[in-house]
């Protein structure tokens, strides 16, 4: 529940702090004063979309502070929203994310819009009421687990049979490409190779020349370095007998000449090795250029093109062995869809099963919302849906259908009914699903569970009026015994049916707006209820009758003696004080 609500310059609101109670809360004030602004701050906290529209006029930002109960344990709420549009979620003090405040929100509060009974005129969502109040997330989640390993293994085949429609092209494409790259038989790094060895050969008299010169001077010459190196290390031995620090030089004479000759002996083999004819030349510029070829066609880099030809055999493969592929992959299609049949078929049954206990007890609670001969019911589809239209919620429709009048066919539900008796529906509907979830029934003294979410009904008196107003205020009372309610209202019928009643008034200083928020006294309450019964000026008569409305409502008790378990009861501090409060009992801040 909604222990606590702190609002700072967000849209006309400056600085306002609301402490909720427990049972039936009512918000009221003249139109634009505010109040479903408050709404959509609770919104906000719960994920909603920021927007840099919603920070006041001149300010840098906006923030909105939200104590909830949880379990007997307080969770501290906090949404920040700069003027840039920018905002920032806190949970408990740690930063969390607009989707983390959306999934903790179904713990904490149901948020029913001022025009969200306009939703049941599409049908697309009656289906989803009927799984909530029979609480079936049992058996709409292995349906919709089921029904994306049916889409995954259709995809998977779809695939396969697109490639087999256009298989015996591919395949020659593929086969040739694959020969081409076969009879290629390019090795790594080798155009590189190709391209040194042709340097070599556009300068071969130049290599044999400098080949045959060094191999001279090492060897073959008068004055070779290998003959020449015998003296030099006969005084080096000298040397070393004198001072030991010749000696290393002296021991590394071995190696030095082997490498020497081991390079005269290279420099006239690679000589003999060198063919320096055209042909030879020729050939290696015509391997090259197929290898360029090739980049251009499959790779720009040799590694790539043997990458692409292993990469072809594997389609090729693939391709010549399609055929089983296929009836493998139809085999795994056909055990996806029989077990997302077996589940959905579960489902169904047990839809239609809660839809029957469903119209029976919208339509005990519609009678008591002043539709008293309002017959009810969920048309399914009677023959089976096609394929294409399976989803992840199953393989049905459903649409509501309603008789509000005796004598008159059952309907849908969007051609029958009236504005009014819109907002009646959905409140029994909001009545069935929050209570179901909960275990709750009016008839019931369970003590409730301190668990069960808040509800805030924005204006769900929309369209109704008289009698019909007298009924709905007994049916949030009522509920209010179970969960704590929140309720924007311009009826009077509902207000005096409220265990805590707050004003939210607007006022004009120095050229800005100003809202604020009071909750009412007993004096208040008449004064408030005495203007939305009369209007601006409100008299003696007015106060009486305000005063008898309040007096009848006490008179009628809730199936539960006390609101549902709860701390102390709150107040609200804004710009005035509370009406009928002194200055001493304003309110403080949590």
């Amino acid at each position: 529940m909604l222990r606590f609500l702190r609002v700072q310059r967000l849209a006309v609101i400056d600085s306002v702090e609301v402490e909720f109670d427990p049972g039936f809360n009512v918000l009221t004030g003249e139109t634009g004063a505010g109040k479903s602004i408050l709404v959509e701050a609770v919104g906000l906290l719960l994920g909603g979309r920021a927007s840099s529209d919603l920070v006041r006029t001149g300010e840098e930002g906006a923030s909105i502070e939200a104590i909830f109960e949880r379990g007997g344990e307080e969770l501290l709420v906090r949404r920040e929203i700069t003027a840039q549009g920018r905002s920032r979620a806190f949970v408990n003090g740690a930063l969390a994310t607009a989707g983390a405040l959306k999934d903790l929100s179904s713990q904490l509060i149901e948020l029913h819009g001022q025009h969200e009974h306009e939703t049941l005129l599409d049908p697309s969502t009656h289906l989803d009421l009927v799984d909530t109040f029979g609480r079936l997330g049992r058996l709409t989640v292995p349906v919709a687990e089921a029904f994306e390993v049916l889409r995954t293994a259709g995809e998977a085949l779809a695939s396969v049979k697109r490639a087999a429609a256009d298989r015996e092209a591919r395949q020659d494409l593929v086969a040739f490409q694959v020969g081409e790259l076969d009879r290629a038989a390019v090795k790594p790094a080798e155009d590189e190779e190709l391209k040194a060895t042709r340097l070599v050969l556009a300068s071969a008299e130049r290599v044999a020349r400098l080949c045959a010169e060094s191999y001279a001077s090492l060897y073959e010459s008068d004055e070779a370095i290998l003959s020449g190196l015998g003296n030099v290390w006969r005084q080096v031995g000298e040397l070393a007998a004198l001072d030991p620090r010749f000696q290393p030089y002296l021991e590394a004479r071995e190696g030095i000449k082997s490498q020497l000759e081991d390079l005269a002996l290279f420099l006239r083999r690679y000589a003999d090795t060198i063919e320096a004819s055209p042909a030879r030349l020729q050939q290696i510029e015509e391997r090259l250029a197929l290898l360029e070829r090739l980049k251009r066609k499959y790779g720009p880099t040799l590694a790539e093109v043997i990458a692409r030809g292993d990469a072809l055999r594997r389609e090729l493969s693939d391709l010549e062995g399609s055929g089983e592929r296929i009836a493998e992959l139809e085999r795994e299609h056909a055990a996806a869809r029989a077990g997302y049949l077996a589940a959905a078929h579960t489902l169904s049954n047990e839809r239609r099963r809660v839809a029957t206990d469903f119209a029976r007890q919208l339509e005990r609670l519609a009678a008591e919302l002043a539709m008293e001969r309002t017959r009810f019911a969920v048309r399914f589809n009677e023959a089976p849906m096609a394929e294409s239209a399976w989803s992840a919620r199953g393989i049905d429709e459903a649409e509501f259908i309603v008789s509000p009048n005796p004598g008159e066919e059952l309907r849908p539900l969007a051609r029958i009914v009236s504005g009014g008796e819109l907002s009646r529906i959905m409140l029994a509907i909001k009545t069935l699903t929050a209570t179901s979830r909960q275990g709750f029934s009016e008839a019931s003294d369970r003590p409730p569970s301190q668990a069960a979410p808040g509800l805030i009904f924005d204006e769900v008196d929309a369209g109704i009026g008289g009698r019909v107003a007298d009924v709905v205020g007994k049916k949030l009372r009522a509920l209010g015994s179970a969960f704590q309610v929140l309720c924007i209202t311009h009826l009077p019928q509902i207000a005096a049916h409220a265990d805590t009643h707050f004003l939210i008034e607007k006022r004009v200083e120095r050229g800005r707006t100003h809202t604020s928020v009071a909750r009412l006294d007993e004096a208040g309450r008449v004064e408030e209820i005495g203007r939305m019964l009369g209007g601006a000026v409100v008299t003696d008569r007015l106060r009486g009758s305000a005063r008898e409305m309040l007096a009848d409502r006490r008179l009628v008790s809730r199936p539960s003696s006390k609101p549902f378990a709860g701390g102390r009861g709150g107040k609200a501090k804004g710009e005035s004080m509370s009406k009928g409060e002194s200055e001493e009992t304003k309110a403080k801040p949590w």
